[in-house]
This record gives C-alpha cells, structure tokens and sequence, in this order.
C-alpha cells in the first residue's frame, strides 16, 4: 500500500528537500573532482639543462658610462655564445638534443684591472656600466667617488726607509682592464 502524499502537506517538502540537498551534493564533488584533475600534473615534466655562459672582455680605465655599457653587452653576448656552446656540449654527453632557450638571467659581471705599480692592483677609474642587479664581486668605485680626508684627522708621516746602494730600476707596467660578464641559461632538452 502507497501512502498518498497531497500537494502542500510537510512530507513532500522534505522530499523534495532531500532530493535538493543529494543532487547539490553531487554537483560539488563532481565540481571538486574536475578542479582536483584540472590541477593535476599532465604528462611528463620537461627535462632542461642548466648552463653559466661567461665572457671576458678589455675596457679602458676611464670609460665613459655609455662605452662602459656598450663593452658590457658585448661581454654579454659573449657569455651567452659561451653558455650555448657548455649546453651543445653537454648536451652530446647525455645523449640528448638541445632544445630552446627556456629562460635567461643576467648574472652581472664585473671590472678588475692590473699593472702600473708594485702591487700589480690598479683601481678603476671609470664609470661603472648597467650591471643589473647581481651582485658584483671584485668591482671598485671611481677615484672620484672616493670621499676626502675628514676633518680634524691628521696622518703620521711615514718613517723613511733607508735607501738601497743598488736600486733596483722598475718598469712602469701598462694598466690593462677587463670586464667579466656571467649569464645564466636554462634549455629544454630531449
């Protein structure tokens, strides 16, 4: 025997309440189980090969900023010719086929400079070029940024040497400066 359910009476409303609820339940785990696959990793990941391309190039000791750049972005080039000629390399070492570029990242560089004195340390004098923002071992500020004396410090003389029967006769060596460049290169390989 059926019960008979008339419109607007307290059973159907649950009924239809129930039914509501269930078909709303379904729909968001239906819903959380399209995003859990949507977020899912697909396929195989890329395999890549990680290379540092670095270049060495001369600049004069007093460049200007705008030579100072142009010799840095030569630097550059250089560097990345070097990281794409490590990565073919490698790559042949593992059996594997040098795909593209999937990133780069400008590792900033450096100016070192030698010669002229006893030391064989020469500072340089010019201006510094757009390294980026890497940090820049090695790299010394111009002989203009250097501060003055502070006032109301005094300096010791120092004490003279006695001089030698035979000096020694010393060549004034010529300054060179080079500027090193590093850049970091990411491949896709197969």
């Amino acid at each position: 025997m059926s019960e008979v359910v008339e419109p607007g009476s307290g059973a159907t409303a649950k009924r239809l309440i129930a039914t509501i609820m269930a078909v709303a339940v379904g729909l968001f785990a239906a819903n959380m189980l399209g995003v859990a696959v949507a977020e899912a990793p697909t396929g195989t990941a890329v395999r890549t090969l990680s290379v540092q391309g670095v270049a060495t190039t001369s600049i004069g000791q007093s460049d200007n900023a705008a030579a100072a750049t142009a010799v840095y972005r030569q630097a550059m080039a250089s560097a990345v010719a070097d990281g794409q000629n490590k990565a073919e390399f490698l790559a042949g070492k593992v059996s594997a086929t040098l795909g593209a570029v999937q990133s780069v990242i400008e590792g900033g560089g450096y100016i070192t400079c030698t010669g002229g004195t006893e030391s064989g340390y020469v500072e340089y004098e010019g201006e510094q070029p757009d390294f980026g923002s890497a940090p820049q071992p090695g790299v010394s500020a111009p002989a203009s940024a250097v501060s003055a004396p502070r006032a109301g410090v005094t300096h010791r003389p120092r004490p003279k040497r006695p001089r030698r029967k035979h000096p020694l006769a010393r060549k004034a060596a010529a300054v060179t400066c080079t500027l090193t460049a590093q850049v970091s290169l990411v491949y896709a390989i197969s």
